[in-house]
């Protein structure tokens, strides 16, 4: 049987996955739909290397599925990049689950390589029940419109050129091709909920709507169409209704009672302020009575005032200075997990304001990460002379109560050395004289 190439190279077309000339990394487990997608790449003449990552969870089976995939990429005369990873010890250090230790150090792995190697994108062989499985889980537990979407065939550098092609369908084109590949034991255990999806759940489905999966893609079309038009009517409303005061939001109370619908509007509009929907519903409860009701979320306070909602920062606790030693890989602080990895390529992160790459030669440990204080100053990168933090957070109008939040990652000579997500100071750039680079990425973990 004849791979689809017209299909698949219109699907990249229509959602403007990737340009031609290009060359991608493709992400290969060695299973049917990574496979399908190596071939898939290879016939319509897509320029690409292949990854895979062994997480050291399965003995054997694991490394004979590197091998496999190694033999994959010979086959297809790409590159490839493999790494092993440590998964259980990742997971037991920073107390999360395999599965998301397993997701975070791949997908880190990826953007690293994608970056070393200048790669286009980063492609996924994730396809339609793949999509029909996501949106079932986040429906299971709880959701909004975001999590209607499924899964997005481009999301920054991640692209699923997969997503129009069904399971059923991939078998069938994998086995009238007679392509090799592995598969993993554990897909078939129904511990896992994903698994007792595929396995339990959409079967049944299928039963009462046998083309469950056209069904589903029109659906999600839909979804991220409303999901759009709803994410505009909120930027439109924010530049309408927010106004602001020493720091503080203020938004009319009038306008806020003629909002239409009201509770869904509300809560898009708080949301940023760790407002749920009990607070919400608590909120338009106390809108037509007395003045002075007060919320709270985590990070704010909302007083219903006579005329206006009031958001207000709370003042928290100060957050206590973290030490961080040559040794460590993942560091907690306050609502942030900074990550660090050391490289012998002299690699500059570009478009994530999250990450940055430091010349490793200039770090003096332990490192500190901590809050800004008033005495404060920096050289921002790009600038020859210090500046002092205060100056450099109204240059970037960033609101009163959001300073503290920010962490500042301090050298043990007591230099700031970035202030995180926002800027790296011009002393510990990388440079051509850069031999070895730290890169420290943050991740928001509430």
């Amino acid at each position: 049987m004849m791979l689809p190439d017209k299909k698949f190279t219109d699907f990249i077309g229509q959602n403007s996955l990737f340009e031609r000339n290009g060359t991608l990394l493709a992400a290969v487990s060695g299973g049917m739909d990574s496979v399908l997608m190596v071939h898939l790449l290879l016939s319509s003449g897509y320029k690409f290397a292949v990854a895979h990552c062994n997480f050291q969870l399965r003995g054997h089976e694991a490394n004979a599925d590197q091998a496999f995939c190694k033999q994959l990429a010979q086959q297809c005369n790409v590159p490839f990049h493999t790494i092993n990873f440590d998964t259980q010890n990742f997971a037991t250090i920073n107390k999360i689950s395999i599965q998301m230790a397993a997701r975070d150090l791949r997908y880190q792995w990826f953007e690293q390589i994608r970056q070393q190697h200048n790669y286009t994108a980063i492609a996924l062989a994730h396809h339609q029940n793949d999509a029909i499985e996501t949106i079932l889980l986040n429906l299971v537990r709880g959701t909004g419109i975001a999590g209607l979407h499924g899964i997005l065939p481009k999301n920054g550098w991640l692209v699923r050129p997969m997503l129009f092609l069904s399971r059923q369908e991939i078998e069938k084109l994998v086995a009238d091709n007679n392509y090799l590949y592995v598969e993993d034991s554990s897909n078939a255990s129904v511990k896992y909920a994903r698994n007792m999806l595929r396995h339990e759940v959409v079967p049944a489905l299928k039963k009462l709507n046998p083309g469950l999966e056209k069904t589903f893609e029109n659906n999600l079309q839909h979804f991220r169409d409303l999901e759009t038009l709803l994410e505009l009517r909120i930027a439109e409303l924010k530049t309408q209704l927010f106004s602001y005061r020493d720091g503080d939001v203020l938004i009319a109370i009038d306008v806020v009672k003629a909002l239409n619908p009201q509770r869904l509007l509300l809560f898009k509009l708080l949301q940023d302020f760790g407002f749920n929907e009990t607070a919400i519903d608590n909120l338009i409860a106390a809108l037509n009575k007395h003045s002075g009701r007060v919320l709270e979320s985590d990070g704010f306070r909302l007083i219903v005032d006579r005329d206006n909602l009031i958001i207000a920062a709370k003042n928290k606790a100060e957050q206590p200075d973290v030490s961080i030693t040559a040794e460590d890989h993942a560091i907690n602080y306050g609502d942030y997990k900074l990550t660090v990895l050391h490289d012998d390529t002299p690699l500059i992160i570009k478009d994530n304001p999250l990450a940055v790459s430091v010349d490793a030669d200039k770090l003096s440990y332990p490192l500190t990460i901590r809050a800004w204080q008033r005495s404060d100053s920096f050289r921002p990168l790009g600038m020859k002379t210090k500046k002092k933090l205060s100056d450099f957070f109204i240059g970037q109008k960033m609101p009163l109560h959001q300073k503290s939040q920010v962490p500042l990652l301090i050298n043990g000579n007591g230099e700031i050395i970035w202030v995180g997500g926002a800027r790296l100071d011009d002393r510990y750039k990388v440079t051509k004289n850069t031999k070895k680079v730290t890169i420290f990425e943050l991740y928001k973990v509430r």
